[in-house]
């Protein structure tokens, strides 16, 4: 709802000249102090445009120990059970069969000041499929939509807690339903959850570039169209916590970086 500002009408007060004792006038007021110089606009680039893009491509590596798996108890809900065959488990850390990590969002942290980008008009999807969100981890970036959808026949509600964008808690009872979020402000990660089923969790990753990725099944990832310069890049993960690496990016080249965790 919009709120209409009451305009409201103050009488002008007539300044009167102060006299001093001697008779002589107050000295005039100074003028007004020019306005600063307006700062320079951000550069736009479009990544689609860049004559000598370059890129990086890397892997997630992991030398910890066996993750924790929960298995899911989903007998509260008939229709979360009925829609698997067998045991739904759970991993913070999803390692894969090559000593890699899955599920790890990467992206440029620093080396992009100064320089915007296009929003992608395509939209972003988070879907509730089987009492689970599908995917577990998403990024988009500031201003794109994120479509927000219900494939399940049964009632879910979404709660997304950021820090540096506005929450927001909706419920989606019936299957078809979708809701359409946009986020203003970069943010490492927002937490979404749905409050019927406990063991439903996902992680939206905003970031104020498109240069941003999510590993594979084999812990790779890769990030294209990238201006050259010094970058720092940062991986996310859910139960690990973060990591930055230092890469250069030279023209019409692809730089190599690699991540370890639990060493």
């Amino acid at each position: 709802m919009t709120r209409k500002l009451l305009a409201v009408a103050f009488a002008l007060i007539p300044m009167v000249t102060v006299i001093a004792c001697g008779g002589g006038e107050a000295p005039p007021a100074e003028a007004p102090a020019e306005s600063a110089a307006a700062a320079p606009a951000d550069e736009m680039i479009d990544p689609a445009t860049i004559a000598d893009a370059g890129g990086i491509t890397g892997s997630v590596q992991f030398a910890g120990g066996d993750p924790e798996v929960q298995v899911v108890q989903m007998a509260a809900d008939p229709y979360c059970l009925s829609e698997h065959a067998g045991d739904v488990e759970l991993q913070r850390v999803l390692v894969n069969e090559n000593g890699t990590l899955a599920q790890i969002f990467v992206y440029v942290k620093e080396g992009l000041e100064g320089k915007t980008f296009p929003v992608p008009s395509e939209p972003a999807r988070l879907d509730q499929q089987g009492c689970m969100y599908h995917p577990h981890v998403i990024g988009v970036q500031t201003g794109q939509t994120l479509i927000i959808s219900n494939s399940d026949d049964t009632l879910h509600n979404v709660n997304a807690q950021p820090s540096n964008n506005p929450p927001f808690n909706i419920g989606q009872p019936m299957a078809g339903m979708e809701a359409e979020y946009t986020f203003d402000n970069a943010e490492i990660m927002i937490p979404v959850r749905c409050d019927v089923h406990p063991w439903m969790s996902a992680f939206i990753g905003v970031v104020a570039n498109p240069y941003f990725t999510i590993t594979d099944s084999e812990g790779n990832f890769s990030l294209d169209r990238l201006p050259p310069g010094d970058y720092v890049l940062e991986a996310w993960s859910e139960g690990l916590g973060t990591q930055t690496i230092n890469v250069t990016v030279a023209p019409n080249e692809t730089a190599e970086a690699t991540f370890a965790f639990g060493s």
